[in-house]
């Protein structure tokens, strides 16, 4: 399978500059890629005004999602601010050429930034299925936690889609790739880049890991820019078979 990697400057907090920009880093991938994968809150920036920019379920976002993923005949993923109900959502949507969709809803709500306090945390972990590869998504901050992203096996491929800050960079840089070593899987992490509308910087070095810790692909800290990599599940079985650490690993109850 093959993946693609998305790393905007996103307009803050508005929808139609960034679906037009987005498009132009879409068009040369109709065709050429499985999967695209987006950052979080690609449409907005990460914005704490979930009353004036949420969506219920399926509507304009979706749509041109929907709409992306039919014309070039791939994969496309990231998370964006819906409502649902009574609540509002930090949600990591996947849909497909076939209409296939999931979504996530991010379970660390980053506090520092007041995102708890807007937004209502997700109950459960996704596991799906695209291309033959077991695919596990979670949102940027939940980065730090890695019992919530915890493999034993049953992934291939872990995404991370963020708004990571050029502050922490060293972070990001690093627990991606611990991501990777210590569940035995690929992993894609999506960044931003540029400043977003409360002066925040982020760190782009969008990247895609092999499950030795090795980059495949890595991009700039600060430009716009599309990264692509070719994933192997019989590259990937025959590592872990040859260094089956997993055989090792401590067995845990996860409980909500």
């Amino acid at each position: 399978m093959k993946i693609s990697v998305i790393q905007p400057d996103i307009v803050w907090e508005n929808k139609a500059r960034n679906f037009q920009n987005l498009n132009k880093f879409l068009l040369p991938l109709f065709g050429n890629t499985d999967l695209v994968i987006l950052p979080e809150m690609f449409n907005t920036g990460f914005s704490m005004k979930p009353a004036e920019l949420s969506e219920y379920p399926e509507e304009e976002t979706f749509i041109w999602m929907k709409s992306m993923a039919e014309k070039g005949n791939l994969g496309i993923c990231g998370s964006y601010i819906v409502r649902d109900g009574m609540h509002f959502f930090n949600r990591w949507v996947f849909v497909s050429k076939d209409q296939e969709t999931c979504y996530y809803d991010k379970r660390h709500l980053f506090s520092m930034g007041g995102e708890d306090k807007i937004f209502s945390p997700g109950k459960t972990r996704l596991s799906f299925i695209f291309k033959g590869f077991r695919i596990n998504p979670y949102i940027c901050y939940d980065l730090r936690f890695p019992v919530w992203s915890r493999s034993r096996g049953e992934c291939d491929l872990i995404i991370f889609s963020a708004n990571w800050p050029f502050v922490r960079k060293n972070v990001w840089n690093t627990l991606l790739k611990a991501r990777a070593i210590e569940n035995q899987c690929y992993v894609a992490g999506s960044n931003r880049t540029g400043t977003d509308g409360e002066g925040i910087k982020y760190s782009g070095e969008s990247m895609i890991v092999n499950p030795k810790g090795e980059l495949l692909a890595v991009a700039a800290s600060d430009v716009e820019s599309t990264i692509s990599a070719d994933l192997s599940l019989s590259e990937l079985s025959d590592f872990r078979n040859k260094f089956p650490v997993m055989n090792d690993a401590d067995d845990f109850t996860l409980i909500l």
